[in-house]
């Protein structure tokens, strides 16, 4: 049972604060808790016409668009299914950089700039519009709400994006500590910092915890080294999102702090894709969210198949989102689970394309097969593989009184195995490995690019 304060934040605050905001959030969250439920030819019938009239839309509105569905002899009035999708063609980064302001629709209202991390190259400029941001808010809010928690439930987010810590004027102040909300910089993980985190855990004692796994696993890990007891705080579940999950982090996670990890997936570019439910699958957002999977051949891949996920956005006709490549290799499952909701299942998110290893015979790897080794050994406080080339991947580490002398060449050996016999690996001890600038921290980078991996594997 929410409390009081949770029932008016939730009810009169937050609706208020979207209205002023001009978004229909409330409105898309009714929407999306009526169809969760649904059965998948109800679904189905929504999906096909939300995307029927999305096409018309931008079909009209989107220079790009127009001109791309004239040209092919495309026809959006008589789409009938989501599969119809596949005769467009894919949309990359490359494609929104040169085709600029004719991403945008002739009567495009207000937008808002926003562009990626570019952690793995150029950064993308897009922009959102009013319908963008209210379905990515209904679309957390639903998710949230399925764990027993709600928006006005005291909450701490570890984050790091520099255009949310840029904002922290004083009427965000105001407002988030009306909604009970208070922001952790994720990008200043110091022993100092960790201290103060802990103590501010203890402090708010939240309901919920909200951030990267790399940071709350941070935390929950210097926690337990100092004895803390942080299982009866009264914690109700961690959201993490926007890095890979691994087993170990929401051990420690789920350990130290006592309470569930609900896993989330989505990106700035892309929105919020799909959401974990209690029973432990990730659901996608799949009533304005439709996820393809491809393979090298850029064809879908059968469910059950490891392919780069693509994303058609239906919220986003100011800024036009029609099978844009994510970057991300992922698994389509089906529709069953526990829960009840007949929302699709995202059944694995294997991380980014720059996540995978190829070793010099061309095979591509998880860089799981690279991760376990380094973080098994004793004494490895931080770590970081950077493959330069098929000819040279380097190992950076972060050691302490616990590593033993000459255990790097156990590294050497393993990595060799693995990569191939001529491969050099490099091993350096450092003082520290900082996160990336978003506050975000990736245990692995590929800097190997084949045109499309042909073979997936997360062997170890």
């Amino acid at each position: 049972m929410s409390s009081l304060y949770t029932r008016l934040v939730s009810g009169v605050l937050f609706p208020l604060h979207e209205r002023l905001k001009k978004h229909d959030s409330v409105a898309r969250l009714k929407s999306l808790e009526a169809t969760q439920y649904a059965n998948a030819d109800e679904l189905e019938a929504v999906r096909v016409e939300r995307l029927k009239a999305f096409l018309c839309d931008i079909g009209t509105q989107v220079p790009y668009y127009r001109d791309l569905f004239d040209e092919s002899g495309f026809d959006p009035q008589v789409v009938d299914s989501v599969r119809a999708l596949e005769r467009l063609p894919l949309l990359d980064k490359a494609v929104i950089r040169a085709q600029g302001e004719r991403m945008k629709a002739a009567d495009h209202g207000p937008i808002t700039r926003y562009n990626t991390g570019g952690s793995s190259g150029e950064p993308l400029i897009f922009y959102t519009g009013l319908g963008r941001k209210s379905h990515d808010v209904a679309a957390k809010w639903r998710a949230t709400r399925w764990w027993g928690v709600d928006i006005g439930d005291p909450e701490l987010v570890v984050w790091g994006s520099p255009v949310e810590l840029g904002a922290q004027d004083r009427v965000r102040q105001i407002r988030d500590g009306l909604f009970r909300s208070e922001l952790l910089p994720a990008f200043e993980m110091s022993r100092e910092n960790l201290d103060r985190f802990v103590a501010t855990i203890e402090r708010v004692r939240p309901k919920m915890l909200f951030g990267y796994p790399s940071s709350l696993s941070m935390i929950a890990a210097h926690a337990k080294a100092q004895g803390r007891a942080m299982d009866r705080l009264g914690i109700k579940v961690v959201f993490v999102t926007s890095e890979r999950l691994y087993d170990h982090q929401k051990e420690t996670i789920e350990g130290v702090f006592g309470a569930p990890v609900a896993n989330g997936y989505g990106a700035r570019d892309a929105g919020f894709i799909a959401h974990a439910c209690p029973s432990g699958n990730l659901h996608l957002s799949a009533e304005d969210i439709i996820v393809e999977t491809i393979g090298a051949d850029g064809q879908p891949v059968a469910a059950g198949e490891a392919g780069e996920i693509v994303v058609t956005h239906l919220a986003t006709r100011d800024f036009p989102f029609v099978r844009y490549r994510t970057g991300d290799v992922g698994v389509l499952g089906g529709s069953g689970c526990a829960c009840g909701r007949t929302l699709p299942i995202l059944a694995d998110v294997q991380g980014r394309t720059t996540d995978f290893i190829v070793a010099a015979d061309g095979t591509v790897m998880h860089g799981l097969a690279l991760i376990y080794t380094v973080r098994d050994l004793p004494g490895v406080a931080k770590f970081k593989i950077a493959q330069e080339s098929l000819d040279h991947t380097d190992v950076f580490i972060v050691a302490d009184s616990r590593w033993e002398q000459g255990a790097e060449q156990r590294i050497v050996t393993d990595f060799k195995r693995r990569l191939g016999e001529h491969v050099t690996i490099g091993v350096s001890f450092v003082d520290e490995i900082p996160a990336e600038k978003s506050g975000k921290f990736r245990y692995v980078v590929s800097k190997v690019q084949p045109g499309m991996r042909q073979e997936v594997s997360a062997h170890a």
